[in-house]
């Protein structure tokens, strides 16, 4: 089997990643894969080691080399679809030629919902801790040289899943698999040693969720943040499937 389809999922963190990767996860012709750049990101800023959790367990259980990592991943062909779910940080510091070579899908979610969510495992996150500008860095580079790629809004999988993994699915040109749509709630053998810090949720659930307004006040130290955000994500959102 060497003609796989491998599929990048670049995302920000707490943009439901992890339950599109357990969706991708029912379908018997993938292989999914959580997060495999994730000691290339701590081992290269080792600033970052002092508050993500877990730390020590990724560096001491994963590749730290990222060139190494991006060769395995696009040499790996177990199942005719491989899917890679990224945090788009992990990318700082390696080159993005291979994207050539990859099915790519961007996935953003309103900083609105998202930031106080990851504030309450991450305190008092920087920009570049939450992917909307590097986003629209990889945006710029996908159209400066000419690669193919999608935007997929969080909010839309939560409210039509069936219609937004349809369209996911066409563009990485595999057909759609209705077992996508529910999973068994429990811990999957491929998530990350991160998930008992990030995945509680996801674990508890067996698709995906109904998408619910934020009601609690939005945190007044983030503010600066979501300024900064926002414009980003309304850039995202005029490429949104």
């Amino acid at each position: 089997m060497d003609n796989s389809k491998h599929i990048c999922l670049w995302s920000g963190p707490r943009n439901i990643s992890t339950a599109l990767m357990y969706a991708f996860a029912q379908r018997e012709d993938t292989r999914v894969v959580d997060e495999p750049l994730y000691a290339h990101y701590l081992s290269s800023y080792p600033e970052a080691q002092k508050y993500h959790p877990g730390t020590d367990d990724i560096l001491n259980s994963m590749e730290n080399d990222g060139g190494k990592v991006i060769e395995t991943m696009l040499n790996s062909n177990e199942k005719p679809v491989m899917f890679y779910k990224h945090m788009i940080h992990h990318l700082l510091g390696l080159q993005k030629e291979f994207m050539h070579k990859t099915i790519n899908i961007i996935l953003t979610r309103d900083p609105v919902d998202m930031l106080p969510s990851f504030d309450k495992v991450i305190p008092n996150p920087q920009i570049n801790d939450v992917g909307y500008k590097l986003h629209m860095d990889l945006l710029q580079f996908f159209e400066s040289n000419e690669i193919p790629f999608v935007v997929v809004d969080s909010m839309q999988v939560l409210i039509n899943p069936e219609k937004t993994l349809r369209s996911i699915c066409k563009f990485a040109n595999i057909p759609f698999d209705s077992k996508m749509l529910q999973w068994q709630p429990q811990k999957r053998k491929e998530d990350g040693v991160w998930a008992k810090y990030w995945y509680g949720s996801v674990h508890k659930s067996s698709k995906f969720m109904d998408y619910k307004p934020k009601t609690d006040p939005f945190p007044e130290h983030l503010r600066p943040l979501l300024s900064e955000c926002e414009k980003y994500y309304k850039e995202l959102l005029k490429h949104a499937i």
